[in-house]
């Protein structure tokens, strides 16, 4: 829009409105009265250019993009703490029970002891924001002395930790928004307070799944996996708490019996001819197999939510263990024994299991 507003012709055009029968030429004291100004006006322009991109949603950023999507009462999501399993061990290898408030550290990150689960099994808190908390699995080692501990390990994720919603993810669900109008219950007004739930990174939901006023929630959590019992539950109760079902204690409207499940986890095995470049065997590229195809995966499972079935096709296969150094040519790929592209139900997601060359 301002693009012709340059220094050159922002100054022309004053210069233009001067008589002729005055000195404009550059050094003269009418070009260096109005050159400043010009130049200023210049920079004026740039700056609306800018401005212009940063009160749209498509190209807003930042603040000014969480400050757009408030107006439509979308919150970007903070930081979030991941919530872990852990393990701990007395003497004689028996179950031991450590105070609420514990604190270990393991991998650079401290953990909080939180809540009991059961002997020995106890919720910890990553003491960091963000994703980081998820990564860690191994030993613990406890800030302050505990008499009787033998051993405390990190073991899975109960509920993962989040980084700051990006910019892109915020966008997308402000347009979902405005594409879809969540009200009192229907399809998008389930989708979009599950999906701003802690842990949660995609739902399906099924209406009237088991008759009249029934509505099945499928999740994955945020790392696009299988959700542990914990976030389940979590969002039961967020939803619709099992003991009150149909009642409205959740946000569930009155008279919706909502079940909340997650995804399945389906094992993929692969197998295929690959004829490998000089100087390299299987156990060369096999990692590097692993790694293409986990990430095609991590794909299919964010795009999960938002497609009826997932297809995992061979051609895209072929196409990313083509690119893995060392691998020169592959064909005849089987998915679980079938030379075909596996369908899979609305509610699983891919794992993978073997990878075989012949």
């Amino acid at each position: 829009m301002f693009e012709d507003m340059t220094f050159e012709y922002i100054l022309q055009r004053m210069l233009s409105r001067v008589p002729n029968n005055i000195d404009k030429r550059e050094g003269s004291m009418i070009y260096d009265a109005l050159a400043p100004a010009a130049a200023e006006l210049a920079q004026m322009y740039v700056d609306l250019y800018f401005l212009e991109d940063r009160i749209y949603a498509d190209t807003a950023t930042g603040e000014d993009l969480t400050r757009r999507a408030a107006e439509r009462g979308i919150n970007r999501k903070s930081a979030t703490k991941a919530i872990r399993k852990g393990i701990f061990i007395g003497n004689n290898d028996v179950s031991f029970n450590v105070p609420i408030g514990s604190r270990f550290s393991g991998d650079d990150l401290n953990y909080m002891v939180i809540e009991k689960i059961t002997d020995g099994e106890f919720k910890l808190e990553c003491e960091t924001a963000g994703e980081v908390g998820n990564s860690y699995i191994g030993q613990l080692l406890p800030i302050e002395y505990i008499s009787g501990l033998v051993s405390a390990t990190l073991a899975d994720i109960l509920i993962p930790g989040e980084d700051e919603e990006s910019d892109e993810s915020l966008r997308k669900r402000y347009f979902d928004n405005l594409d879809s109008q969540a009200f009192g219950g229907n399809i998008a007004d389930y989708k979009q307070k599950v999906n701003s739930l802690n842990g949660v990174g995609g739902v399906k939901v099924f209406p009237v799944w088991n008759g009249g006023g029934t509505v099945k929630l499928v999740i994955i959590d945020s790392t696009y996996n299988k959700p542990s019992q914990v976030l389940i539950d979590e969002v039961q109760t967020a939803v619709d708490p099992v003991e009150n079902q149909g009642e409205g204690y959740g946000f569930a409207p009155i008279g919706h019996v909502v079940t909340v499940e997650g995804a399945t986890e389906i094992i993929i095995d692969i197998e295929s001819n690959i004829t490998f470049q000089s100087g390299y065997v299987w156990a060369d590229v096999k990692l590097g197999v692993e790694n293409v195809i986990n990430e095609y995966f991590a794909e299919l499972k964010q795009e999960w939510a938002d497609v009826e079935n997932i297809v995992v096709r061979i051609s895209q296969l072929e196409t990313r263990i083509l690119n893995v150094p060392g691998v020169m040519d592959i064909q005849n790929t089987k998915i679980n024994g079938v030379a075909q592209n596996l369908v899979l139900n609305n509610v699983e997601i891919p794992i993978l299991g073997e990878v075989t060359a012949i």
